[in-house]
Parts: structure tokens; C-alpha cells; sequence
């Protein structure tokens, strides 16, 4: 996929709007939604609680799960400003915002790994074929057991202090890429993206 190692991508239909990164060896299914980027800053934005309020309001739902409609949340959020998907990651890799951004997005990455599979339950083995990730197998069937339980929809339910306190560092790097307070309420932060969506509406009109 256009010369990447990974993508991100998310379930089309979850109860979190949760997004990882999966290697471009492992072909995804069709209830995933991929990004074709493999930047940290562009992960961090998406995983943001900005994108996730506007992929709740414009997505749809599965009966209480909801959807993320591509063309509805991602085609359509505002991203920052000179941190936009059509931009290269290289081209902004040295703007204190994306560098932030990234910094946060791949923290919360590697607590999140870590806690899905921790040293002490998993062990690593090459795989057969070179390339491929490596096969992450269970110590022991007492760490088997205990692995199971370990899904980030899990991670999510109990939300444990360092989860929280990673997700509110990344806000705090996205809200400083925009420009606005991090502390902004919901309907504050969706009727500001809504006037930035419409402000570089205008503008593409405008040159087209």
C-alpha cells in the first residue's frame, strides 16, 4: 500500500472509535476502515478527542454500536491546519504541533501495546516467512487465559488512570495544533470544526 509498512486503520463498527496501526503484510477485512498513512501525527489527530466527537455526530450507527462512514467523518473533518492527509508527514516533520502530536500518539501507542501484551505473558518468535511481523504467543496457558481478556474494547471499559492521563496529553498536543483551549466543551468543539470545515469549503469553491 503505497510503499508503506503500515497503515491505520479502525473497526467500521465499534463501541469505542478506537484506531491502531496494522502491518501492510496483513491484508485487513471489510469491516475495517484503513488510512493509507503510517505517520504517528496523523494517527494521534485521528485518535483524538476532536476527531471523535465529529466521527459520533456525522457517522451513523449499528443499533447502539456507532459506524465510521468514511466519507461522512474522515473526508470531512478538518484537520489542522498544514497538517492535513493530502500533505506528506515529511513535509511537516519538523512543525513543533505534528512533533508534539507524535510524540503523545506514539506513547499511547506503546502503553496500549504493552498492556495487550505485556513481557512477562507473551513471547516473540519470528514468523515462517521473512517480513511478516512476529508470531506474539503466550508463555503459559495460565498467560493464555489472561490474554484473552486483554482487548483494547476491555482497555477501554475500565479506562485505567494512565490510559486517561495518555488520551489527555494527546488532546492537549491536537488543541495546541488548532489553536484552541484543551479544556473547550463538546458542542464548542464541533460548532468550531464545523466553521473551519466550512471556511475551507468555501475556499476549494473558490479554485475550482
Amino acid at each position: 500500500m503505497y510503499n508503506l509498512d503500515r497503515v491505520i486503520v479502525t473497526p467500521e463498527v465499534s463501541k469505542y472509535r478506537l484506531f491502531c496501526f496494522l502491518s501492510t503484510r496483513i491484508v485487513p477485512d471489510k469491516n475495517l476502515v484503513v488510512v493509507t498513512r503510517d505517520d504517528d501525527t496523523t494517527f494521534g489527530i485521528l485518535h483524538s478527542r476532536f476527531h471523535e466527537l465529529w466521527a459520533l455526530r456525522l457517522g451513523t450507527s449499528l443499533e447502539d454500536r456507532p459506524r465510521y462512514t468514511p466519507t461522512t467523518t474522515f473526508e470531512t473533518f478538518p484537520f489542522p491546519e498544514g497538517l492535513t492527509p493530502n500533505i506528506p508527514a515529511a513535509a511537516y516533520a519538523d512543525d513543533p504541533r505534528a512533533i508534539a502530536i507524535a510524540k503523545a500518539a506514539a506513547r499511547l501507542n506503546e502503553l496500549r501495546e504493552n498492556w495487550l501484551n505485556p513481557a512477562d505473558l507473551v513471547r516473540r518468535e519470528p514468523e515462517v516467512v521473512t517480513g511478516y511481523p512476529d508470531r506474539i504467543l503466550p508463555v503459559s496457558p495460565e498467560a493464555e487465559k489472561e490474554l484473552k481478556k486483554r482487548t483494547l474494547t476491555n482497555l477501554y471499559n475500565a479506562r485505567p488512570t494512565w490510559l486517561a492521563n495518555a488520551h489527555k496529553t494527546l488532546d492537549e498536543a491536537v488543541a495546541a495544533a488548532y489553536g484552541w483551549p484543551a479544556d473547550l466543551p463538546d458542542d464548542e468543539v464541533l460548532a468550531r470544526l464545523f466553521a473551519l470545515n466550512q471556511e475551507r469549503a468555501a475556499a476549494q469553491a473558490k479554485t475550482s
